[in-house]
């Protein structure tokens, strides 16, 4: 899965990183991503990892900025 593997080269509580893995999982969920390894399952990962580097904790916060990242890229269906 995309997040672990980039949560390998931060430095996240375990806490943290049960948090960033659930909202990775929601926000594929959301926009039906079912590839784990495909390009937008990567994009999502490294958003929400940005995410909480700026020091975002939020779940709903995370999910929301991330979402809005992944539909500004255009790259799911029916977005603008």
């Amino acid at each position: 899965m995309a997040i672990y593997r980039l949560l390998r080269r931060e430095v996240f509580e375990p806490d943290d990183i049960r948090l960033l893995a659930t909202v990775y999982e929601d926000v594929l969920s959301a926009v039906r991503i079912v590839d784990r390894k495909g390009p937008l399952a990567e994009q999502i990962a490294k958003r929400v990892v940005q995410l909480a580097q700026a020091g975002e904790r939020d779940p709903e916060n995370l999910k929301d900025l991330a979402l809005e990242a992944v539909q500004r890229s255009g790259e799911v269906a029916g977005s603008p």
